[in-house]
């Protein structure tokens, strides 16, 4: 992992295509601006990680149902 600091308004490009701006700070909370292309998914960690949970459910039931 690489860790870097930043201040307000400085920014980390990723890429060739996608770039993170620091746009606030406010107690421990960092507030990050990101420009992608449309084909990029960009979503925080805990909302991918209870779709793909979702996901697992439905493709469970519905592996349930074609056994009955």
């Amino acid at each position: 992992m690489l860790v870097l600091s930043r201040k307000v308004g400085e920014e980390i490009l990723i890429g060739e295509n996608i770039r993170l701006t620091i746009l606030a700070t406010k107690g421990e909370r960092v507030r990050i601006g990101i420009a992608a292309p449309p084909e990029v998914r960009v979503d925080r960690y805990e909302l991918h990680l209870r779709r793909a949970e979702g996901h697992a459910e439905t493709a469970s039931q519905g592996a349930g149902e074609r056994r009955l």
